[in-house]
């Protein structure tokens, strides 16, 4: 189990599959990477992104991460906007997103190998994506 945010400072081996409920499965594999940044961390991930029937693209994604109080992390979009919280002793967290749901879970008890798996469902997006991080 991680101890706090600076555990995640540095360069991860990022792989995730997203399975579609009624679209084409697609994979994606890169790093993520840590970055201390003010009060917190930023995130910054980039990879190919393989969609099945069709040419890997480049995609790429950022956060901010920052610590909120007794071990929790507050995540929010690179706009600043609000995202979800990841606390440790409850590692599961839902956003709304209208009008879809999105629902987080956590996975740290390989630590340094960690999971996020999310279910994303409601009227537009409905599929399971599940990240595997591994400490480079």
């Amino acid at each position: 189990m991680f101890a706090g945010l600076n555990d995640f400072i540095g360069v991860w081996q990022l792989s995730r599959e997203i399975s579609h409920d009624d679209a084409s499965d697609a994979s994606f594999t890169g790093h993520a990477r840590f970055i201390p940044k003010q009060d917190g961390l930023l995130y910054h991930e980039t990879g190919q992104l393989q969609i099945e029937g069709q040419s890997a693209v480049n995609a790429e994604r950022r956060y901010f991460w920052r610590p909120a109080g007794q071990g929790a992390i507050d995540v929010f979009f690179d706009d600043g906007r609000a995202f979800h919280r990841i606390d440790p002793t409850r590692p599961e967290d839902t956003h709304f997103c209208d009008p879809d749901t999105y629902i987080v879970r956590y996975r740290f008890s390989d630590w340094p190998e960690w999971q996020a798996n999310w279910r994303v469902s409601g009227p537009k997006k409905s599929y399971r994506l599940t990240s595997l991080y591994k400490k480079l």
